[in-house]
């Protein structure tokens, strides 16, 4: 046994993997039909942490989930990689694991293959097959009767005009292949739609440019002293915070163990915090687009599709990089090389005040440490953005770009559910839905969850001309009257408190949750949305902190069942009260899509904000000092 002083929630390294795989297929040979979903850090308990004087010496443990594809079983494990042994080994009958890179491929593979399929686009006029772009959708509950025992995906199809050609604006609307990715094989094919496919060209690449502006001139980002971080391994310290940075298949970026400095005390914020879900659920109710509704944490993995990001244009100014490791299905480490980038950036006027009397001038400018990756799944881009600011406000961007996912218009039925971007081309309706997951732990463990709603006072005697409002905080003590919704009517928002300290006026220190960028989840009870996606039901969920308890639409997504994940949890309505507590966030976007977002859309943000309130005795950085700029001018 070798046991090294490694960080506990240090990613797995690519050595670590492969033994992981190896020690799995030493315990159980599933034969050639067995792939690996996942391999990652299988992380430690809550109090296994560093202490600022040593580090504890935690055992390493790799998560591992594999599947056979000739029988369709899966199994998740314990592995322990300091002793090469299995501690647990669990059977998850019924279940389907996320569908991966390889299999995007295979499924275009296997439905160009059909000759039905094929006599479908020949019908079309469609003959050169390299031309077709078949997109493997997840097809939820598809209402086969042997459903669980096969592993689906569904097409949606393209054809581009000529190689490299932006194929979103050729849908080859109403042909779908449903195909069984483990056998091989089309179940079925859909032909309901126009004969025609929308001819016009629509291209957004460098190389279809012809004119370029010439009124933009460089900006560029220098930090002569370089930046104010210091990174040792995945760990992170700057200016007054401290955490730790990982990165998993599923959620993509995870940031461990947020502490802010006050004075020479560490206080922590956050114990773990990630995207662990979302949805992007569509509104039209014509042929496959009515199956519309991709959870792409949970059926595909938003870490597996980071980029590798690029100085200059991904990333602006003086950049720490770290490489995602992750497992591919053959047990053996991917690298996606500078996943993460992190830097720091001006965030404008921190704060200023003239005293008029004095003539006085105080200010002082802002700064944030930018933590970000880049996925992309399919047709479009996710952009997450985790921002740290001097005052210790914490700020979570995610932003949408890419190419909407077009579909042809049916003869003699009705455009409504989308926009026409391009003669004989619609962008439909949709939503972007994602679930923050929030360990928190606001100067210590045990936190409770208020709700602040601001009212309007009744006109009397203690408010004579109408203009009184005040606010009230409730108490959320348990699951069930812990799940709320956003009020602007209210001007509501939540505050996570720690109810066992207290500030120097009295009151528990807090961090107010701001439900900034809340939508309404559309779709009926019988919607793929509806039915799996429940989570998106309310803007608020608290549950009690558990191990098992992770994913808000459940463990296994892809062809998931209904209410699976906070749905089901919280029907126990345990207590959240005084105990180590997990807050969920919904926020997203609606997108009605524009002209203008097309062939490529401009990035759209939406999000979530948690900011201290009564966690310091004053504003904390008072001393942040005056900053000057040589490179700034006036001209």
């Amino acid at each position: 046994m070798d046991i090294g002083k490694t960080h506990p929630l240090e990613p797995l390294t690519s050595s670590e993997i492969a033994r992981a795989a190896v020690i799995v297929r030493r315990y159980r040979d599933l034969g050639a039909g067995m792939r690996f979903e996942t391999i990652e850090l299988k992380e430690p308990v809550r109090d296994c942490r560093l202490t600022d004087d040593f580090q504890v010496e935690v055992p390493r443990k790799a998560l591992v989930s594999t599947y056979d594809t000739v029988t369709g079983n899966v199994f998740e494990a314990i592995v322990s990689l300091d002793f090469s042994t299995v501690e647990s080994w669990t059977e998850r009958p019924g279940v389907q694991p996320r569908i991966g890179p390889d299999e995007f491929l295979d499924a275009e593979r296997i439905a160009l293959g059909n000759p039905e399929f094929i006599a479908a686009l020949n019908r079309r006029g469609i003959t050169d097959l390299s031309l077709v772009c078949a997109d493997p959708w997840s097809v939820g509950r598809s209402g086969l009767p042997d459903e669980d025992e096969r592993r689906l995906v569904q097409t949606i199809v393209w054809a581009r005009s000529k190689p490299e050609d932006n194929q979103f604006a050729h849908p080859v609307e109403g042909l779908y292949a449903l195909i069984d990715i483990n056998r091989g094989e089309v179940l079925s094919v859909t032909d309901d739609g126009p004969s025609s496919v929308p001819n016009e060209d629509s291209n957004y690449a460098e190389r279809f440019q012809v004119d370029w502006r010439t009124d933009l001139r460089p900006i560029e980002v220098v930090q002569p002293e370089g930046p104010s971080f210091v990174v040792d391994g995945h760990s992170v310290v700057w200016c007054n915070w401290r955490f730790h940075i990982g990165f998993t298949a599923r959620e993509g970026v995870v940031l461990y163990d947020l502490e802010l400095k006050d004075g020479e005390r560490w206080r922590s914020v956050i114990r773990r915090a990630s995207v662990a879900e979302m949805i992007v659920p569509y509104g039209s109710p014509y042929g496959l687009h009515s199956r519309k509704n991709a959870f792409d944490c949970g059926e595909y993995g938003i870490g597996a599709m980071a980029n590798s990001l690029t100085l200059g244009c991904d990333c602006l100014g003086a950049i720490h990089y770290f490489d995602g490791i992750l497992s591919g299905i053959d047990g053996t480490a991917q690298v996606i090389e500078n996943a993460i980038c992190m830097h720091e950036e001006d965030s404008g006027i921190l704060w200023k005040h003239s005293d008029f009397r004095t003539g006085k001038v105080d200010t002082r400018r802002g700064r944030r440490l930018v933590v970000s990756f880049i996925a992309t799944v399919g047709n479009y881009e996710y952009l997450y953005y985790w921002y740290l600011y001097l005052d210790g406000v914490i700020t979570l961007e995610v932003k949408a770009t890419g190419i909407i996912n077009t579909a042809g218009i049916y003869p003699a039925k009705s455009a409504r559910y989308g926009t026409e971007v391009l003669p004989g081309v619609i962008g439909q309706i949709h939503q972007h839905l994602f679930c923050a997951r929030l360990e928190m732990a606001v100067d210590g463990s045990d936190n409770s969850v208020l709700e602040v709603n601001t009212e309007l006072a009744p006109e009397g005697p203690d408010n004579p001309v109408g203009n009184a409002f005040y606010a009230i905080e409730t108490l959320l003590e348990t699951e069930m009257t812990a799940k709320r919704n956003a009020s602007t009517e209210h001007n509501r928002y939540w505050k996570i408190v720690n109810r066992a300290n207290s500030d120097n006026l009295g009151r528990a220190p807090g961090y107010r949750l701001m439900p900034t960028s809340c939508i309404t989840a559309l779709g009926g009870p019988r919607s793929q949305l509806g039915m799996r996606g429940g989570f998106t039901r309310y803007h608020l969920w608290v549950t009690p902190t558990t191990e098992a308890e992770r994913w808000p639409a459940g463990d296994y997504v892809n062809q998931s069942q209904a209410g699976e994940g906070l749905p089901n949890w919280t029907r126990a309505d345990r207590s959240v009260t005084d105990c180590p507590l997990t807050v969920w966030h919904v926020f997203g976007l609606h997108h009605q899509p524009r002209t203008e977002d097309f062939p490529v859309q401009p990035s759209a943000s939406s999000f979530m904000t948690l900011s201290p309130e009564g966690f310091f005795s004053r504003n904390p950085t008072l001393d942040v000092p005056p900053s000057k700029s040589s490179h700034s001018c006036h001209v």
